[in-house]
């Protein structure tokens, strides 16, 4: 419509086919498909997928790549969205060289993938919220992921990216993701959108795991990632509490990064990724949702905002955890403090209300309700997008199987069979 596109890709996927003995040998095209909704009203796109066909011989390529750093330059009236490939022999050599490779979709250990943050908060009138910004925001700068082998039962692949905020601790500062690995019908990992799935406060990542393999089962590409101190990241960070609250600063900015990590991995379809976290994790992802449009879809269950008065009144988990940072010093006012730097109310208004989703429970016991509400209220959550369950924090167990279908079916874009109900 008036634009020409420029662009880089990568080759993501190829197939090849058998063609008859005739077919002529020509010239390839891609067609440019847009995979992503759009940034603003003037069309501009956030990421297209190119998908092709190449014929020579007696072989037939059909394959698909990831388009990124797209460019636009103001042309006549019309401009028709097709690219053709001059070059066949070159461009021929180019997806021979892709098939050979792609049958385990380039994924081996010590696999590394460049990756680049797409960090984007924009500027906000609002001065608190701006402050906010600034103490969790980053230079975007180009990063690299690797692949290791996965612990037994926790996921296909671990894989590890650093962290935007350096803690100093060498192994806390590289982030780790179980990646669970959508399958198809005949359990072959197949292109599939993504979902970053961020763990509750215990150390086991019990819910977390849950999640990750349930929506893993539901056809997504699930990635549970390590907060600071845990799992794959267990240092000397671990078991220091006076880090907790200013670790959170880490996880979040580790958490929008991760979404910039799965796209650049095979078998993802980089506009669909989107973000869950449950308790502690739910509050981590309540303020990225906040930093920018990163993630297509957010689902928090279990948190909302006021951090500070959750650890400071809430029951079970969040008493423990007070008591635990009264022992080591930390006065209630620094509580207050040192929460107000990851505050998810300071960016609530930013949230994208229609495409965020908050599952609390009336009778939550660590988190207070009235904390969730107040997130609700400040993100301006649309109709149906906070759903209030009549149960506690730890009896939510039992709605698990009713949220995680409610949330499939948000993610495959379809109206939920039915509400989430006791």
């Amino acid at each position: 419509s008036g634009v020409e596109l420029g662009w880089t890709d990568r080759i993501t996927a190829v197939r090849a086919v058998p063609a008859a003995a005739t077919a002529a040998p020509g010239a390839a095209t891609a067609t440019i498909t847009q995979t992503a909704e759009l940034i603003s009203r003037n069309q501009r796109l956030r990421h297209l997928t190119l998908n092709g066909e190449h014929t020579f011989g007696n072989l037939k390529l059909d394959w698909t790549a990831d388009a990124s750093r797209v460019r636009y330059r103001t042309l006549g009236p019309e401009s028709n969205l097709q690219m053709r490939i001059a070059s066949v022999g070159a461009f021929a050599a180019i997806l021979l060289s892709a098939f050979l490779h792609a049958e385990d979709a380039g994924l081996k250990d010590g696999s590394a993938f460049e990756a680049r943050d797409t960090l984007d908060c924009g500027t906000d009138a609002n001065a608190d919220a701006a402050a906010c910004l600034d103490g969790l925001k980053w230079t975007c700068a180009p990063f690299t992921v690797r692949c290791q082998p996965a612990e037994p039962g926790l996921g296909d692949w671990l894989m590890r990216f650093p962290t935007p905020f350096p803690s100093g601790d060498a192994n806390n500062d590289l982030v780790a993701m179980e990646w669970y690995q959508a399958r198809d019908e005949k359990g072959e990992p197949m292109r599939a959108p993504a979902v970053v799935v961020v763990h509750e406060s215990g150390r086991g990542m019990v819910a977390g795991r849950i999640f990750a393999r349930s929506l893993q089962a539901q056809g997504f590409h699930t990635f549970l990632i390590h907060l600071p101190g845990y799992g794959a990241r267990t240092s000397a960070f671990t078991g220091d509490v006076k880090r907790m609250l200013p670790g959170l600063r880490q996880a979040i900015a580790d958490v929008r990064r991760a979404r910039d990590a799965v796209a650049a991995l095979p078998l993802i379809d980089p506009a669909r990724i989107a973000l869950q976290g449950t308790s502690l994790g739910g509050f981590v992802a309540a303020t990225v949702a906040g930093l920018d449009r990163g993630f297509d879809k957010s689902f928090i269950l279990l948190a909302g905002g006021n951090l500070a008065e959750v650890l400071l009144h809430g029951e079970r988990d969040a008493a423990s955890m007070h008591r635990e940072l009264t022992a080591a010093g930390i006065t209630d006012a620094q509580i207050r403090e040192l929460s107000q730097i990851i505050e998810p109310l300071r960016l609530a208004h930013r949230v994208d209300a229609a495409r965020t989703w908050l599952f609390s429970g009336t009778m939550d016991e660590v988190v207070p309700p009235a904390c969730s509400l107040a997130f609700a209220k400040a993100a301006k959550l649309v109709d149906g997008h906070h759903v209030e369950l009549p149960v506690g924090h730890y009896t939510a167990a039992l709605m698990l199987p009713a949220i995680l279908k409610n949330i499939g079916d948000l993610l495959h874009g379809r109206a939920p069979a039915a509400p989430v109900q006791p």
